[in-house]
């Protein structure tokens, strides 16, 4: 069991650092034009985030759908599980697509980009943002194919996808393209990605066989109730994150700095625990789905202990190689300070992070999403953006106090998942 959690989870974890790394692509070959062409590609950034809290509803949705069809093996309700998941992510793609094409400039302008980093920014977002369906999509097949196990194909994708983009960058910038040539880049890039984990789906015809289905209301209403709460629980987090972003802003520049430099060097540390929740997440549905409540309960608590030894790792580098990891981003020594001590605080926390992505991932493959958006809401709004505002502002705690409220949100919102894990109900949910 230890090791099938560990090489489903490994190639999630690849796949999740190449996605990373693909907006990390973009952001130093905008770099090459001007610094309104990186402020540019950072706002559209933030923009695509909220997008992908929308996508998160269809592909979670039907991962915990098609992984309980696949574990009771009836195969022409994993079809049309996966039908119903691309229609509605052709459909929530184009809307988004539709509102980001008549409504663009409106929406840079509420990231506050104006003047060159708005014309930097327009040309990028409308190649990015309005077909978006292609990226809406590769969300969905990748979690359909997740769901079955087939957890290669998504990261051989995604690698493949990344260098084709870094290829196209590097001739588009050369013919001139500037702004736009990033942008038509990772579109290309993403629809080559597309195509190609489609042919993978079809050719899965064992799982993914040719049945006759038809579009249902009652499909598409499955996938919307266990699908929305976990888009809700991603735009949750998405508008805590804008909402204390302007609260670091007031405390004062460097610290702004500081704290997207320790945010960037902890978003790469989290990936590992993401990977282990999406793999738990898949083998929740396929257990509960074969009637083998034990094992799903046996899987959680092995992935849990892996994360933690992995998580645990992660937290003694963060600790030892604080200052070094700060000196990479940033050569002002006083933010260097202030991305160290934060490295540090957080270095302590790992296990929590390990137990909230986990337990995450277990309840919403079992079909319980609501319960962690709720979790989420109170980490965030309460004691994330609540608790941050008294440690950092009311009692002058500056940054620190924001990353202490930041701990508090895993520890407590840990605690509410295991408690809600306990109490078995999400054995009982009917899919």
């Amino acid at each position: 069991m230890k090791r099938d959690i560990f090489y489903l989870s490994l190639p999630i974890i690849i796949e999740n650092l190449l996605q990373t790394l693909l907006g990390t692509v973009d952001t130093f070959f905008a770099g090459q034009l001007t610094d309104a062409a990186i402020a540019g590609v950072g706002v559209t950034g933030l923009v695509m985030n909220l997008c992908i809290s929308f996508f998160t509803a269809v592909s979670a949705g039907s991962t915990a759908i098609i992984a309980r069809r696949f574990g009771e093996r009836d195969f022409e309700k994993v079809h049309a599980a996966v039908l119903h998941a691309l229609c509605m992510g052709i459909m929530l793609g184009i809307a988004v697509g539709s509102v980001c094409l008549f409504f663009g400039r409106k929406i840079l302008q509420l990231t506050g980009a104006e003047g060159m980093v708005l014309s930097c920014a327009l040309p990028y977002f409308y190649i990015v943002a309005v077909p978006c369906v292609l990226l809406c999509l590769q969300l969905v097949l990748s979690g359909c194919l997740r769901a079955v196990k087939d957890t290669k194909t998504p990261m051989y994708v995604t690698g493949a996808s990344n260098l084709l983009n870094i290829f196209l960058d590097i001739l588009f910038i050369k013919a001139g393209f500037g702004v736009f040539g990033l942008g038509l880049a990772t579109t290309l890039a993403r629809g080559a990605g597309l195509a190609v984990l489609f042919l993978c789906l079809r050719r899965r015809n064992k799982v993914f066989g040719q049945y006759s289905i038809r579009l249902r209301r009652k499909e598409f209403a499955l996938l919307l109730r266990i699908g929305v709460p976990a888009g809700i629980e991603k735009l949750i987090m998405r508008a805590g994150q804008l909402i204390y972003n302007g609260m670091i802003l007031s405390i004062g520049t460097a610290s702004y700095v500081a704290h997207n430099v320790a945010g960037t060097i902890e978003s790469y540390g989290y990936i590992p625990a993401m990977g282990f929740g999406l793999a738990v997440c898949t083998m929740t549905g396929i257990s509960l789905g074969e009637k083998q409540v034990q094992a799903a309960k046996a899987q959680v608590r092995i992935a849990y202990w892996l994360t933690v030894s992995v998580m645990i790792v992660i937290g003694a580098v963060f600790y030892v190689f604080a200052p070094q990891l700060a000196a990479l981003f940033t050569e002002t020594f006083a933010v260097q300070e202030m991305v160290t001590d934060v490295l540090r605080i957080i270095a302590w926390f790992q296990p929590f992070a390990a137990l909230v992505q986990v337990l995450t991932g277990a309840l919403q493959g079992a079909g319980d999403t609501n319960f962690p958006m709720y979790a989420t809401f109170f980490g965030i709004f309460v004691l994330r953006t609540g608790l941050g505002y008294l440690l950092a502002v009311t009692l002058g705690m500056g940054l620190s106090g924001i990353w202490f409220a930041y701990a508090a949100d895993l520890m407590v919102r840990g605690a509410m998942l295991l408690g809600r894990f306990r109490q078995e109900k999400w054995m009982k949910i009917a899919l």
